[in-house]
């Protein structure tokens, strides 16, 4: 069974910086996707970024493009996101995931519906 702990919310204000991490209880494979995504108060839960490690694919979505970068350390079993120039519109409990089957090309990794493994989440708290 994989445990997925994210850790690094808190509260920043406007143009901040935050660093989350999501540590995995069992390496993860290379090839499988890991992802972030967040959800604010009413409502649903939206993607933030995929990652890829054994093929380098990265997805963002739009509204954090150029601001979020999703890193991996293979060998410590742990995701990052490192988040840039926050907006109180980031603000939202992030989650990572994980896929449990190697990534596909046919594959939609912005969906919720491509990981099975979840973490608790962290909150993120952008003040303006």
């Amino acid at each position: 069974q994989v445990q997925l702990v994210e850790s690094g919310g808190g509260l920043v204000q406007a143009g901040g910086s935050l660093r989350l991490s999501c540590a995995a209880s069992v390496r993860i494979f290379s090839n499988y996707a890991m992802g972030w995504f967040r959800q604010a108060p009413g409502r649903e839960r939206e993607f933030v970024a995929t990652l890829t490690s054994s093929d380098g694919s990265t997805d963002y979505a739009d509204s954090v493009k150029g601001r979020f970068i999703a890193s991996r350390d293979y060998v410590k079993n742990t995701l990052f996101l490192q988040m840039n120039s926050l907006k109180p519109e980031d603000t939202a409990v992030y989650y990572c995931a994980a896929a449990a089957r190697p990534r596909t090309a046919y594959g939609n990794y912005a969906s919720t519906r491509e990981y099975y493994y979840w973490g608790q989440g962290t909150q993120v708290t952008v003040s303006s």
